[in-house]
């Protein structure tokens, strides 16, 4: 009895001891392996993120067998640094726009991305080689080249349509109410535009406090019944609507909203300004890895060729240019068909440093008016 009374108890302890084990956390390793099948990518919502979700975010899943979360962001970078700030990282790979990366970058808030190795395109070329101006730096690889222009409700100037961006100011001969964008970038570049500053000038003059003048004053034409927009989709909806006549709009945006039924707006290019998106990686992702093997799959040139099939905005890799089919090739902001038109490559560098500056004017010449729209951003 004695013996069996000792069995029974070794074996009701060895039991005991499996199931402890069980319930005892993974260890460190076994984390960071779990950690590893999955990632958050964070980005912009909308037909944006559609063309994303589409273009690489599912195929990647299916090719490497890995779950990609997918959360959305106003822009911005407070939400990255509150992450980085309180050792609390739950973004793996961000989309930024230009000047937000720098500024993130300088901050600390980024991973250091310059030594990363991204596939060569498709024809060959070293990625090094085949990315933009721009799209390359110490904490970004860019995805897209982007811009804003303006559009005009079809019917309130049928016979004599506006053809540039003076005519966006000039509320004389083409009256009724405007919408611009909640932020200083694009509308102070276009004022001083307007008012004949030179594209090569335009941020030499905003760095003086007569250039900022001279800007809001031109300004001052549209503000009568100025309304203020956030998302993406807003100005198509208040130009269908008839509330304004004319709007900035996202060109890659209001291309493919002006295909819709019922659409009754045009898209004027002259003036665009272009900018540039970059993935980043917040400091302290637990998935680093993880998510720099997502940028360069998202990064290739195929990827960045099918993300703009569905949304036409530029490619960042030269190589993802001969991908394209002619229709979308005419469709995306840096296509060679608009050339001729007058637009303006936004200074991410400049306005990383000033934009906060501009930001307060901003929103202090905005006080003034009555008929703000929502604050946020989404495209």
């Amino acid at each position: 009895m004695l013996n069996s009374h000792l069995s029974v108890t070794g074996i009701l302890a060895s039991s005991l001891f499996l199931c402890g084990a069980a319930a005892l956390p993974l260890s460190a390793q076994d984390t960071a392996t779990a950690a590893q099948q999955e990632i958050t990518f964070t980005s912009w919502t909308g037909p944006y993120m559609r063309s994303q979700m589409l273009g690489f975010v599912r195929p990647y899943e299916e090719a490497n067998d890995v779950r990609v979360h997918v959360e959305h962001y106003n822009g911005g970078i407070s939400e990255i640094r509150d992450q980085v700030e309180s050792a609390n990282v739950v973004w793996d790979v961000v989309d930024l726009t230009q000047a937000d990366s720098l500024r993130a970058c300088e901050e600390g808030l980024l991973e250091d991305l310059s030594g990363i190795t991204l596939p060569a395109g498709k024809d060959g070329t070293p990625f090094q080689e085949d990315f933009v101006p721009g799209a390359l730096s110490d904490c970004g690889v860019g995805v897209i080249e982007w811009a804003t222009a303006f559009a005009y409700a079809e019917t309130a100037f049928s016979d004599n349509p506006p053809q540039s961006i003076g005519d966006f100011f000039d509320t004389e001969t083409y009256p009724g109410a405007r919408a611009i964008r909640n932020d200083p970038t694009v509308i102070m570049e276009w004022a001083l535009m307007a008012d004949g500053v030179v594209r090569e000038d335009v941020y030499p003059t905003l760095e003086t406090a007569e250039g900022v003048a001279q800007a809001l004053g031109v300004m001052d034409a549209i503000k009568p019944g100025l309304q203020v927009w956030s998302t993406g989709r807003e100005p198509v909806r208040l130009l269908n609507a008839g509330d304004v006549v004319m709007s900035s709009i996202w060109a890659t945006t209001g291309a493919a909203a002006a295909e819709e039924e019922g659409a009754s707006f045009v898209i004027v290019f002259d003036g665009r300004v272009l900018e540039l998106d970059l993935f980043g990686i917040p400091k302290g992702s637990l998935n680093k890895e993880a998510a720099l093997e997502f940028i360069r799959f998202a990064s290739s040139s195929e990827s960045l060729a099918n993300m703009v099939g569905y949304l036409p905005n530029g490619p960042t890799r030269k190589s993802s240019m001969a991908l394209l089919s002619d229709e979308t090739l005419a469709k995306i902001p840096n296509s060679p068909a608009y050339a001729d038109n007058l637009s303006i490559v936004s200074d991410a560098d400049w306005w990383s440093q000033n934009h906060g500056r501009l930001e307060e004017v901003f929103q202090q010449w905005l006080t003034t008016n009555d008929q703000q729209g929502p604050a946020g951003t989404t495209r």
